[in-house]
């Protein structure tokens, strides 16, 4: 119960990694994964800023997805940020994907969700309204409509 209201604290107020850290390891030797898993999203985070954006997956009918996914961070699908290669080319750009306050998030599905580029300097130009496009092969897998863009705070 200490440990949800530590992570309360954390997500309302600005706090550093060490404090995120801290609470990962508690989760850790708790053997609470989940809790484990946030906390060390969030210090990550602190590190690199975060991108929010409400993500709408395409229907079963449409899509490849025909399941939900588990909804913790371990989901790390493509993403067409505007960004083009030398050649002009479309460039994909991975981030693990949380969705907020869901165990998981089925096709057809709408939630609010949170991005963890594995580029984050690839993602500093997004700004609230931009819509990106989710791939984890074709066709789309979903749309997003960015709602928050956080630079680091450590």
């Amino acid at each position: 119960m200490v440990l949800d209201v530590l992570i309360e604290i954390g997500d309302v107020h600005p706090v550093s990694v060490d404090f995120w850290e801290l609470l990962a390891e508690a989760a850790r030797q708790m053997m609470l994964d989940r809790s484990r898993r946030w906390c060390e999203w969030r210090g990550w985070e602190v590190r690199h800023g975060t991108v929010r954006a409400t993500l709408s997956l395409v229907g079963a009918e449409e899509g490849r997805r025909r399941t939900a996914f588990a909804a913790d961070g371990r989901l790390r699908p493509m993403w067409d940020i505007g960004n083009r290669t030398a050649g002009g080319e479309r460039e994909l750009n991975i981030a693990r994907l949380w969705v907020e306050y869901a165990q998981e998030l089925g096709p057809g599905e709408t939630a609010d969700v949170r991005l963890a580029p594995l580029s984050p300097e690839q993602w500093r130009h997004l700004k609230c309204g931009d819509v990106i496009t989710m791939y984890e092969a074709r066709p789309v897998a979903g749309t997003a409509t960015v709602i928050e863009v956080l630079p680091p705070r450590a």
